[in-house]
Order: structure tokens, then sequence, then C-alpha cells
């Protein structure tokens, strides 16, 4: 694929970078645009009330003519979870292997789209053709089954996008990871290589998922007399299957607990990616009918979630569940940077109830280290590296990998989110440019329609609380008829601070005076002198400034 008219190739991550999550990318060439994943973010501590982030996609919005379709490298959250939200706008087709589109599609029945959608399910080793691209999904092993590499083709040359994953020469289901592909691909000459970063601070190898089973295995066979709780990702349908395969063999019934686990278990056994023997699986209303040592629960809330199953049931809010003495409750992932103390807190929590919680040796990444990513570079030879998907610091371990590979350090872009990549075989890739790109939050059933200034509001709110002084005035003379009366939330508890509100209303009283005597009628002016002169007086007496809201009625 020669490049005719010397128009080159845009790659613009629209998320993903300088973070874990909301990973997408859009691949640009002349009149057409294709977009690889389309994940969320959770919020941070600070977004207070908010559910999800998702990525602001202005540029595809403009440029919706361009626009060919979504290209979803595994069905993870934070590569598949904004779709429901951005397909609204931008609906163009979605490809993805068997069980990612499974995964999509159960959120789309929620989300009422099954109808106004376009879905292809992509095998591996197959190519699609949008536009002027052509993309190969190739098989790659991740914490999830069915995750794909892509081999992007366009007039400029072959851009080789990694998505999420690990080397496993062993995985629980299905094949290895086709290196084979990587390097025919490589012969063919790639021009850049966009590859995982998570970690690419960590040297060596990460181990194969079924060392994991491995270890079950061992931790079943010391706890024959106990009920054994594994709390795991919901998605790591290899790790569950692995939990199922210790089950049977120990004679113990599996309950699976949460949401997302029920939901996820399902898609996977429905398309055949689980093998539950018969039997095995029972509900959990079933679950009194069977003595302890033959229970397993797999539940969801391994990283401390305050509303997953195994943090309601380390604190008694369980409906079906509550952890005796004697449990054996398994850590089955690491804690994601940032829930470390919500998932010290649970482990408290269930220690306390008397459980015995294991953590250690019960989990493998789904991330290459270091001599994975070495591998990959070895076999692709890229002229460029974009290292992708991680925290600054995990993209410049990544690009001191690609240097200590021989490739020079100006044909390796430590990219920001939003900039404009542009790049073709003839002259130098160069940074030219920027689009718009940010955060769009989600609460509830709202998109985008809580912003930095609600969010400085509940800040405020959370912090000093709130006071509200509503007051009466006759219409056209301004007399006060009825208040002021002060209510107070979050701020102090009124009925022991008689004193303080007694004064708070002189102040008040002598705010109304001033206005009068100046003639001031305007409403507006009249609040802000309120609330000026009570934010005064709150200060001096107790070094707290809550949100003031007057509230004026007139007769």
């Amino acid at each position: 694929m020669k490049n005719i008219n010397n128009s080159k190739l845009r790659i613009i991550p629209l998320g993903g970078l300088e973070q874990i999550g909301m990973n997408i990318t859009a691949f640009e060439f002349e009149d057409s645009i294709i977009v690889v994943d389309c994940g969320l973010s959770f919020p941070e501590d600070d977004m207070l009330g908010i559910d999800l982030v998702i990525p602001d996609v202005t540029y595809l919005k403009d440029n919706i003519d361009k626009v060919k379709g979504f290209v979803i490298t595994h069905g993870h959250e934070d590569h598949i979870g904004a779709l429901p939200y951005i397909i609204r706008d931008i609906n163009v087709p979605i490809y993805a292997t068997k069980l990612t589109m499974g995964i999509i599609e159960n959120k789309f029945t929620e989300h009422n789209l099954m109808k106004t959608t376009k879905r292809k399910v992509v095998k591996h080793g197959q190519s699609i053709n949008l536009g002027l691209f052509r993309i190969e999904f190739i098989k790659t092993n991740h914490s999830i089954v069915d995750a794909a590499a892509l081999a992007i083709y366009s007039p400029a040359g072959i851009v080789v996008h990694t998505g999420d994953f690990k080397v496993d020469y062993t995985p629980v289901f299905g094949d290895a990871i086709d290196l084979q592909r990587f390097a025919e691909i490589g012969k063919k000459g790639v021009l850049a290589l966009m590859c995982d970063s998570t970690n690419a601070e960590r040297t060596g190898f990460t181990m194969s998922e079924r060392t994991v089973g491995r270890t079950f295995d061992n931790i079943f066979a010391e706890h024959r007399n106990t009920r054994i709780i594994i709390a795991t990702f919901a998605s790591n349908v290899d790790r569950v299957q692995q939990i199922i395969n210790s089950a049977y063999k120990y004679g113990r019934k599996v309950v699976v607990e949460g949401r997302s686990m029920v939901s996820i278990i399902s898609t996977a056994a429905e398309l055949g990616y689980l093998n539950i023997p018969d039997y095995t699986l029972i509900d959990i209303e079933q679950m009194k009918n069977y003595p302890d040592e033959q229970m397993v629960l797999i539940t969801t809330g391994s990283q401390g979630e305050s509303m997953a199953a195994l943090s309601r049931m380390a604190s008694d809010m369980h409906r079906k569940v509550s952890i005796k003495p004697g449990d054996t409750v398994i850590f089955s992932s690491h804690p994601i940077p940032g829930n470390e103390k919500a998932v010290s807190k649970v482990i408290n929590e269930l220690s306390a109830k008397g459980a015995d919680v294991i953590f250690q040796d019960t989990h493998v990444s789904g991330h290459a280290c270091q001599e994975e990513i070495k591998l990959i570079y070895s076999l692709v030879h890229p002229k460029y590296a974009i290292p992708v998907h991680g925290e600054y610091r995990h993209l410049k371990a990544h690009a001191q990998l690609a240097q200590s590979l021989g490739i020079p350090k100006d044909r390796i872009f430590i990219m920001k989110s939003g900039q404009v990549l542009e790049l073709d075989e003839e002259e130098p890739a160069k940074i030219t440019g920027e689009v718009q790109t940010g955060a769009i939050l989600v609460d509830g059933l709202g998109v985008g329609d809580v912003g930095n200034i609600v969010l400085r509001d509940r800040q405020h709110l959370a912090e000093d609380g709130i006071v509200i002084v509503v007051l009466t005035l006759e219409r056209y003379t301004n007399q006060v008829l009825a208040g002021p009366d002060i209510v107070s939330r979050g701020f102090v508890y009124v009925r022991e601070s008689e004193d303080l509100m007694g004064e708070a209303r002189q102040v008040i009283e002598e705010a109304l005076d001033y206005c009068a005597a100046k003639h001031i009628s305007d409403w507006s002016k009249i609040k802000n002198t309120i609330r000026d002169e009570l934010n005064n007086f709150i200060w001096k007496k107790t070094k707290r400034s809550p949100m003031i809201l007057p509230i004026i009625m007139e007769v």
C-alpha cells in the first residue's frame, strides 16, 4: 500500500494517556476515521457523587461523516464502558470478537440500543475494510478471553496496536498469543507500534494464568472444612473457570454473587467460553441446603467497592450472606492504584468477623512485563514507538525500554490525550496540533450536565455545609413581614448553637436596615449584602465559610 498523494496518517488519542482507563484513539487518513476502543474511567475522590467518567468526543462529532466505525480490542470497562453513551451521538458500526461483543450487547440491552446499532463479530485472523483502512484482528492473551491486537493498514503504512495484552503460552481457554503473526507483519515493515505500558516498570515476565489455578487447588486442599469465598474481577472468565475446576474437583457447589459477575458469567457460558459441569452451579437461595464445607462463593468486590457484594457481606449489609468465623476469604486480584485503603478496610472487617483472609499468590496480572514488551518490539521492528495505556510514569518507563532496544529517542512519542501525531514513511513524524478532549461526567441519567462549577459546589457543601436564610418582604415597600429564619445543614447543629444563630439573625437584620437606609430595592443586591455580612460574621466566629443561600419571598 504505497501512499499516492502524500497525505499523512493522523493518530489522535482522545483519552487513556496519563491515566489507567478511558482508552479511545482515532486514526485518520484523508476522509476516513476509525476509532479504536471507547472506554470509561472511574471518578477521582474529589468527584463527589459522580458515577462514571467518559471521554469528550467533540472531535468525532465535528467529523462525523468521516467516522467509519469503532474497533474494540477487548471487553474491559476501560475499553468499552463509554460505548452506550457515545454511540447515541456517533452511531457507526462496532466491530469486536465474540465475547467482547456479547458483553457490549449486555450493555446495549440495558440502554435500549440493540435495534439502532450495527454490530459485527470478527474472528481472530480476519480483516475488515473501513474507508481507506484495513484492520486485522490478531489473537492475544489478557485477563479476559478473546482479547485482540490490531494491525491497522493505511496508505501511509502499518500501525500495530497491541490492546491490553500479556504473553501466556499456557492459557486456560483457547490458544496462546499469535506471535507468528506479529513476526510476519514485522517482516512487511511496520510504521508504528502502540503497545500496552501498564506493567512497563516491572522486570521479567508475567506469570501464566494457570499458576493461579495451582494456588487455588492448594488452598482448596488445605481448607476442606470451611466455606470458601473468592472475590475477583467479574470479567476474568479464566479465573472463574479455574475456581469452578477446583470446586468440582473437591466436590463443592458454586454460587455466583454480584450483578456484573452474574451477567458476564452467563454471557461467557452461553457463548461457550466457560465450561461448567452439570449441577455445580447453584442459586444463592439454595445455599442453605448445603453444609459450609461444600460451598464456594464467587463474588465481586475485590477492589473494596462499598456497594459490591463482598463489602456488603463484610459490613453485615448483605441480605443473603453473612461472614462467619472460620470462613476462608480469598482476594484474587491486586488493588488498583488508589483502592488500597478501601481493600484494606474490607480485609480488616472480614478478619474482625473471624474469617481467614488470603491474598498472596492468588492473582497474576493481565499485562505484559518488560521482557514480553521487548519480545513484541523484536518481532514487529517498528519505525516509531508510541507507548499507550498507562499513567505518565508507565509511558516513560516504556519509552526508556524502547530506547534500550535501539529505537532512536526522536522516534519515540509520549503523547498527551488530544495531541495529533502525523506520520508517513517519507518525512519524520511530528506532533502538529491538538484537538478538544477532556472528561465528561456521568451522574445517574445525566451525561455532561455536572461540570466543574457543580463539583465545586458539592465540594463546598461537603467541606463546610450550607446556611439558608429565608425572609418575606412586602412588595414595593420592602418591609420585612416574616423572618429572617435560618436553616443550617452540615454547618452546626442548630439546637446546640442557639446563641450563634441569634447573633447571626441580628447580623442579617442589620444588613436589611442598611439596605433600607441606602434605598436598595434590587433583590440581588439585598441577597449579596446578606451573604457578605453573614459570611464575615460566621468566619470571625467559627473560622468556617459555609455556602450561604438567601431566599426572599414577596407578598
